[in-house]
């Protein structure tokens, strides 16, 4: 029981050293896109494991939604104050 969370963990710490390693190669254009995958890895081995969302029952995964959403929700208002200060960006 207790193997999937240490291969989890050790996947992580591999996608870790991973995107650490992508910071310092010149990746151009392709360094945000590199990163946000590795990020989705992560966080869907996160979700799988540690969350347990793979296992039933269903109600889980609309909670999960849910925070998801409000998570979007708060990263899109905040965005949007950004964009509408006046000042910004400065240049």
């Amino acid at each position: 029981m207790l193997l999937p969370y240490l291969i989890s963990w050790l996947v992580l710490l591999v996608l870790l050293g991973i995107s650490v390693l992508s910071a310092y190669l010149p990746l151009g254009g392709f360094h945000p896109l590199a990163n946000f995958g590795i990020a989705v890895i992560q966080a869907a081995i996160v979700f799988a494991i540690f969350m347990r969302l793979r296992d039933p029952p269903a109600i889980k995964w609309v909670f999960a939604g849910a925070g998801f959403f409000w998570l979007l929700f708060l990263f899109g208002i905040g965005v949007i104050d950004y964009l509408t200060r006046a000042g910004f960006p400065a240049g």
